[in-house]
């Protein structure tokens, strides 16, 4: 072994030393023997120190010899699309390149604190730490709400499986904390069209899924006087307005400009290209007469993760060449996958999510064996040198879940200076994850089929300016 280190190259090390830390890791959380695993560290370490011996530097996680700085050329190798979302870098996307890149706004202090004043109320802790980060026309929304002028929210889900996970919770909540500060109205589109003509699954899956998904939203807190939930497969063919400005929207995107948005090919189904023009309906009030009659001119607010954002920048270029208002956005972050954030959180992999139904033990199973860890290979690398916050999965998902700031920058402080342990990180993101989830599961019980229908029926919404 000694051999083949010193012909290796500092590249080969690098990859070496990432595959053996790994392997230590597994190890450990595979309880393996005491000797096992001080073989294995003596190993990492040799690696180490032929690696210095290389290249003249110490091994750093995420920066290959001869680029300390892979962060720089991210925006290159960040790949976001509504269906796919994949990065090269551990720390996640680059979101301060991707408002570049889609031409959007960021939200700084300044729009926070104006949301405070228009409300009354302290920002969400999804404003607070800049999970929803970016916006488009925010400022407009306010400027209509101070001036009491009626604006509603819109957001949606995709229904590709039965199990909802924690990441498709993080619109929701916001939304719901929207609509309680505004006090305003709320449609949920849910696309069971869509997922029919994307994935493996018949027209009933599809309906079904929307349906079982509808729970979980509900379970969320919504209030059903102000909240409106629909299946495409069943609104589209029972709402002539609705259908009307499907039609309008399609008459003025061209294919040329969808393959250029969406990526679509001679192979899709013309069922996919004329897609986006469903999804960006809901955005104009009189798609919904039960609700808005006639108006045309009422504000709507779209919070989502910003993957979604090509469909509202189709619809935004096309609105007022129909006579409607653009729609405001407000972009979130991706919720990653536990094994890292170069990906976003998937239902399809199952060992990559933390579902809603999971049980306390599978929770805990989960974070302790998948959560990519910024931790050191050794307690005594961690105690020396601290891990590394920005790509460790546990303390991620503590910005999203965990409500105390104070609380949240102690234990940023502890982790990066080495007096707390990737173990005692994960068993606090354990600890705020499992009451979560039982109290979500315990709520979701109480919905019941009648309540569904009613939150699925058309009908009048109770909201204020009317």
């Amino acid at each position: 072994m000694a051999d083949e280190q010193g012909c290796a190259s500092g590249l080969e090390l690098f990859h070496s030393i990432a595959a053996q830390g790994e392997r230590v890791r597994a190890l450990k959380a595979g309880q393996a023997s005491k000797d096992e695993v001080d073989s294995a560290v003596k190993l990492l370490l040799s690696l180490k120190m032929a690696y210095r011996d290389a290249t003249g530097e110490d091994y750093k996680v995420d920066s290959p010899p001869g680029n300390p700085a892979p962060a720089g050329d991210s925006a290159e190798e960040d790949f976001v699309d509504p269906w796919t979302v994949q990065t090269s870098s551990a720390k996640g996307i680059d979101y301060d390149k991707l408002i570049v890149r889609f031409g959007s706004s960021k939200i700084d202090k300044e729009l926070v604190n104006r949301i405070e004043r228009a409300t009354g109320q302290r920002p969400h802790r999804f404003l607070r730490r800049g999970i929803f980060f970016s916006h488009r026309d925010m400022n407009q929304v306010l400027n209509a709400y101070e001036n009491k002028k009626p604006f509603y929210l819109y957001t949606g889900r995709g229904p590709s499986s039965e199990a909802m996970h924690v990441g498709h919770l993080i619109p929701f909540i916001f939304t719901k904390w929207l609509q309680d500060v505004f006090n305003v109205p709320l449609v949920i589109q849910m696309t069971d069209d869509e997922k029919y003509l994307w994935k493996d699954l018949t027209l009933d899956q599809s309906h079904g899924y929307a349906v079982e998904n509808a729970k979980d939203i509900i379970a969320c807190g919504f209030d059903i006087k102000k909240t409106f939930i629909f299946s495409d497969l069943d609104y589209m063919g029972s709402s002539p307005e609705f259908y009307k400005n499907v039609v309008k929207i399609q008459k003025h995107v061209t294919f040329n400009q969808v393959k250029g948005i969406f990526g679509f090919t001679d192979s899709d189904s013309i069922g996919k290209i004329g897609f986006p023009a469903i999804q960006a309906a809901p955005s104009f009030s009189n798609s919904f007469p039960q609700i808005f009659g006639a108006k045309t001119d009422v504000q709507c607010l779209i919070p989502c993760a910003i993957d979604q954002d090509p469909y509202f920048r189709m619809t935004r270029d096309v609105a007022p060449r129909i006579g409607y208002p653009k729609p405001a956005l407000l972009h979130s972050t991706f919720f990653p996958a536990l094994q890292g954030a170069q990906t976003k959180m998937s239902a399809s992999d199952a060992n990559s999510s933390i579902f809603l139904t999971d049980t306390a033990k599978q929770i805990r199973d989960k974070v302790n064996k998948h959560a990519f860890s910024g931790g050191r290979d050794t307690i005594e690398e961690h105690r020396q040198f601290g891990g590394n916050c920005d790509v460790d999965v546990s303390y991620m998902y503590l910005t999203f879940f965990l409500e105390d700031d104070d609380k949240l920058e102690r234990i940023r402080k502890d982790y990066t200076s080495g007096a707390m342990l990737t173990g005692e990180l994960k068993k606090e993101l354990i600890e705020v994850l499992q009451p979560l989830i039982a109290e979500h599961q315990a709520r979701r019980k109480e919905v019941t089929d009648e309540i569904v229908k009613e939150f699925m029926t058309p009908r009048k919404l109770f909201y204020d300016f009317q």
